[in-house]
């Protein structure tokens, strides 16, 4: 509803939170492919290393989100610590994610939990990844095991994070390519795009088994892409295997998660860099803060009916401020996108640290700092700032 005709009151059930990853806050996930990656050389020249220590320093994470008036957070749990070999299953680990769930509900943060988040156990990919034979049983199986985790508690759960990442990732390692294009994503790879989606779906019935009151999905990274004039099917054609069959493929379950960050220009043949004239943020992208808007009105298009949860909305940037007027600027379009009658529950920025993200330590998402020695943790002007949207709950209508 409207408050006072100048914003949008959010309802209690609104999750406003932040999110985190397993392997870029955990720290030495020692046994994951990407643990692997980062030191074999080539293309990845910094390791994630010790990470934020949120293996250990949860508590003080949550501590802070809590204080900050936020009411939800989103974390992953690592298949790698769980499975560290084939078929053999740590209790110790899932133990730990037990406690951060209900470390999380003490202190009045509704958890929900992902259950891969790019990053697979080192015996897993050396068997062949995901479009080896039972791949997706071996996925499963994990997910069946997370039971102590999830049953209880734990109201919503994301399958895999970014599978279109995932599957464009899997399209570069086959093709041996040392680094991503320079606009958009590779042409993810189809079998791994369709073994992505089977093991979703396995998982979603196994879950629902696992306790039916879990609210399932996955969240998909928009890749908002806006045709320069002419370009219109080059658009389409682009658009659709990098993000729309991920958002087909979402369609009768429980919600929908959508990750924007910026967009995509495409011309007659592709993707076209971000112009010369554009302001860019670490990671060099575009900074474009009306990416979220654009990829909301996507996702109701390509899932009518599903609920739209934000798992992932923010800026690479030093320059807090600009993290502030970004945020405002994807609140202001969420806020009139509802208005508009999108069935929209939840936002959490991504991300609540500043952690290791794609072979580095620099950009800096997070609403919280980290000293990558100490560890200590300084909450930004941002985290201030949103963690009182969350506590009041009310967005200005763009």
């Amino acid at each position: 509803m409207l408050c006072h005709g100048y914003g949008r009151m959010l309802s209690d059930d609104f999750l406003f939170g932040t999110s985190t990853s397993a392997h870029q806050t955990e720290g030495n996930n020692t046994n994951s492919d990407w643990w692997l990656l980062e030191h074999a050389g080539g293309r990845v020249t910094e390791p994630s290393g010790d990470g934020a220590d949120s293996y250990h320093r949860w508590r003080e994470d949550m501590d802070l989100l809590a204080g900050l008036g936020f009411t939800d957070y989103r974390f992953g749990i690592e298949w790698a610590r769980i499975e560290p070999a084939p078929g053999r299953f740590s209790h110790a680990a899932l133990a730990h994610y037990r406690r951060m769930v209900d470390g999380a509900l003490e202190r009045g943060l509704r958890p929900m939990v992902t259950l891969h988040h790019f990053t697979a156990p080192a015996w897993f990919a050396d068997r062949g990844g995901w479009t080896a034979p039972g791949a997706v049983d071996l996925f499963a199986r994990y997910v069946a095991e997370t039971a102590p985790v999830i049953a209880v508690g734990v109201r919503h759960v994301c399958t895999i994070d970014e599978p279109n990442t995932a599957a464009a990732l899997g399209a570069r390692a086959a093709s041996g390519a040392e680094a991503l294009p320079p606009a958009g994503l590779p042409l993810p790879d189809e079998r791994t795009t369709a073994a992505l989606i089977e093991a979703h779906r396995r998982a979603f019935a196994v879950i629902r088994a696992v306790n039916p009151e879990i609210r399932i999905g996955w969240s998909v990274a928009g890749q908002v892409c806006q045709a320069l004039p002419g370009a219109e099917e080059a658009a389409v054609a682009y658009r659709h295997p990098r993000e729309d069959v991920f958002l087909e493929a979402a369609r009768g379950d429980d919600w929908v998660g959508v990750q924007a960050h910026t967009r995509t220009l495409v011309g007659p043949k592709g993707p076209v860099p971000v112009p010369p004239e554009a302001g860019r943020t670490l990671t060099g992208r575009e900074y474009y803060p009306a990416a979220l808007g654009h990829a909301l009105r996507h996702t109701a298009a390509l899932a009518p009916g599903v609920p739209i949860i934000v798992t992932g909305n923010g800026v690479a940037t030093n320059d807090d401020a600009r993290r502030i007027a970004y945020t405002t600027t994807a609140l202001a379009d969420l806020a009139a996108a509802m208005t508009n009658g999108l069935d929209i529950r939840g936002y959490l920025h991504g991300s609540a640290l500043d952690t290791y993200r794609s072979g580095s330590s620099c950009p800096a998402f997070g609403l919280i700092s980290v000293e990558p020695k100490t560890f200590v943790r300084t909450p930004k002007p941002s985290a201030t700032w949103l963690g009182g949207l969350a506590r009041t709950r009310v967005l200005s209508v763009g």
